[in-house]
Parts: C-alpha cells; structure tokens; sequence
C-alpha cells in the first residue's frame, strides 16, 4: 500500500517536472527540470528494486547517476559560455 501511494507522488511529481521541462523560461529552469526527472525515475527504480527484491537494479542506478551528472555539468557549462 505505502509503495502505491510512493509511486502515485512520484508520478505526480514526473508531471511537474516535464511540465517545467517543457515551458520553462529559462534554459537553466530546463536543466534543473531534467535534473530532477533523472532523480525522479532512479527514485522510481529504487521503489520498484524494493518491491520486486531485485538488487541487480542498484549498478544500472549508479552508472545512470553518473550519466546524469556529467550531463548536467556539461549543459551548465555549455550556459555559462553564452553568458
């Protein structure tokens, strides 16, 4: 039941998120918007690896962490050369 209402916030949250993503002002409100979906789905495969007892989840959640950060560094970079 817990696990339910996780996966409806966070679902919640996913649309909010794209929402920014896709009518943000600004190209840093972007970035943070697909930040925070990248957090948003490694929380979503973290409740499904509790749920199913499948721990072999947790190295494609680590590499996708460092994917995403060295993406976002990259685009934060990218911004403040235009600047």
């Amino acid at each position: 039941m817990i696990f339910t209402i996780c996966f409806i916030f966070l679902t919640v949250a996913l649309a909010l998120s794209a929402y920014r993503l896709f009518c943000g002002p600004s190209a840093a409100d972007r970035i943070l918007a697909l930040d925070l979906l990248a957090v948003i789905v490694a929380a979503g495969v973290l409740l499904y690896i509790l749920t199913s007892g499948q721990p072999v989840f947790l190295d494609v959640l680590v590499v996708f962490g460092v994917i995403v950060f060295f993406g976002t560094v990259a685009l934060a970079h990218s911004i403040s050369k235009d600047v």
